[in-house]
């Protein structure tokens, strides 16, 4: 089984090229500011890929889903073939899969914690509601130290979200973006975590969407050089 994770296209989906895949995740920030067009835009953009599945989480750009609660179910109803997790689960033959679009205090953008202790509170509230084993986890912030270093060389990810991995002992994969200038993939133990932001630090869609085969129990990334280039 093939999966094709990318995240922070921030509405320059029309200039990304996607491998072939079963699978198409994408962890947030589909749009500039989250206005209701952009949000069709981009979901009518992902209905339109050949993959037997989509699944995507909003991230801190997607104003609407936060303002508009009913909007997760009108593109729901529009787009039946795009799965939405909001702090919600599915499952991809048989492996347990949650979805959720929070992430720390950065400047009062959406699915934010709040600054602070109550914030730290939040998170940990929040991540309590991970399943035990869930086999694949897409959240749109990273955890603490784990590919979430910016340009300022501060990490940036959510300590509580370190914690409560920690303590999934069936979690194979974490998809995220949120933190352009992190974008790679790195193996912690059994997990593999996937910072796949498609647009870099100047908001350039130029990095490329990483592309994983699920073998044996496990991911491994494909490293076929031609997958999922923007276009030129």
């Amino acid at each position: 089984m093939r999966f094709v994770c990318i995240s922070d296209t921030h509405g320059f989906h029309d200039r990304i090229e996607l491998p072939d895949g079963d699978v198409l995740i994408h962890a947030g920030d589909l749009t500039s500011d989250g206005k209701q067009d952009q949000i069709f835009d981009a979901f009518a953009w992902l209905a339109r890929q050949r993959f037997k599945r989509i699944i995507v989480t909003p991230g801190n750009h997607e104003f609407g889903f936060e303002q508009l609660p009913h909007l997760g179910a009108v593109l729901q109803s529009k787009f039946p073939n795009v799965e939405i997790l909001v702090d919600s689960e599915t499952t991809i033959d048989g492996l347990r899969v949650y979805g959720s679009p929070w992430q720390p205090w950065f400047n009062d953008w959406a699915f934010n914690f709040l600054p602070g202790p109550a914030g730290i509170a939040q998170a940990e509230e929040k991540w309590s509601h991970i399943p035990d084993d869930i086999a694949i986890l897409i959240t749109h912030g990273p955890s603490r130290g784990i590919l979430d270093e910016t340009l300022k060389r501060k990490h940036v990810g959510c300590e509580a979200m370190s914690a409560r991995i920690a303590q999934l002992p069936q979690l194979r994969l974490h998809v995220f973006g949120h933190v352009h200038e992190a974008h790679g993939i790195e193996r912690v133990g059994d997990v593999l975590h996937v910072n796949a932001c498609i647009c870099d630090s100047r908001y350039f869609p130029e990095q490329k969407s990483w592309v994983l085969d699920y073998v044996d129990g496990t991911f491994v990334e494909v490293t076929d050089p031609d997958r999922g280039r923007p276009r030129s």
